[in-house]
């Protein structure tokens, strides 16, 4: 009973502290952008606590970078959030949580379906597939979003801001390239390059818990 306790409470640190990183990375996160979308560093504290606790861990981090982005886009402190917003309200709310959490949920699912089958002996393959699975489903989901319920919205980007989108010559074009294009690269990057770094972490926190 006490071992269990102990595992439980570990967990809720190591969530709080994770939670934490959401919160900062993304707030921080809408002054980096690639494009007119901010870069979503936030996706690799979801990947650790995703593989570190379990999927449904990473889904309760996921969702909360959701529900900041839709905060953001709310309050207005993201431009073309808002218009998203402005649009379809409950479709935006939806959107923003459900790409969120799923990224989140899927990497861990990834790491421990890959941990049972190399009987975790493959951490680092476990880790980079996981990290590659989060900004897949994360701009997957936005772009199957954009095209299927925001094309109006999309539609008059370009008059409203000719700068950033006046060179798309189709609504297809603009979400999958203006939009979602050069910032899924970024987030694509960032987490395959980061995967060693967050085995390493994963490994000396485990060691340093006894988990």
């Amino acid at each position: 009973m006490k071992t269990n306790s102990k595992d439980k409470i570990l967990k809720l640190v190591q969530l709080a502290i994770l939670t934490a990183l959401v919160i900062v990375l993304q707030a921080l996160g809408s002054f980096i952008k690639i494009g007119p979308l901010p870069m979503s560093f936030v996706l690799v504290p979801i990947v650790i606590g995703a593989c570190m606790l379990g999927a449904k861990y990473g889904a309760f981090l996921g969702f909360v970078f959701g529900l900041i982005t839709m905060i953001m886009g709310i309050t207005g402190a993201d431009a073309l959030s808002f218009l998203l917003f402005e649009a379809h309200p409950v479709l935006f709310v939806v959107l923003c949580l459900l790409k969120a959490t799923m990224a989140g949920f899927v990497a861990g699912l990834v790491y421990t379906l890959l941990g049972k089958t190399f009987d975790g002996k493959n951490k680092i393959l476990q880790t980079v597939f996981a990290s590659i699975a989060a900004p897949i489903v994360n701009t997957g989901i936005f772009i199957a979003g954009m095209l299927l319920f925001f094309v109006p919205t999309m539609e008059a980007l370009p008059s409203m801001f000719p700068d950033v989108f006046g060179g798309y010559g189709s609504t297809v074009q603009l979400v999958f390239l203006g939009l979602a294009g050069l910032n899924f690269v970024g987030e694509f990057v960032v987490n395959l390059v980061l995967s060693p770094a967050i085995v390493r972490i994963i490994d000396v926190v485990k060691k340093k818990l006894h988990l």
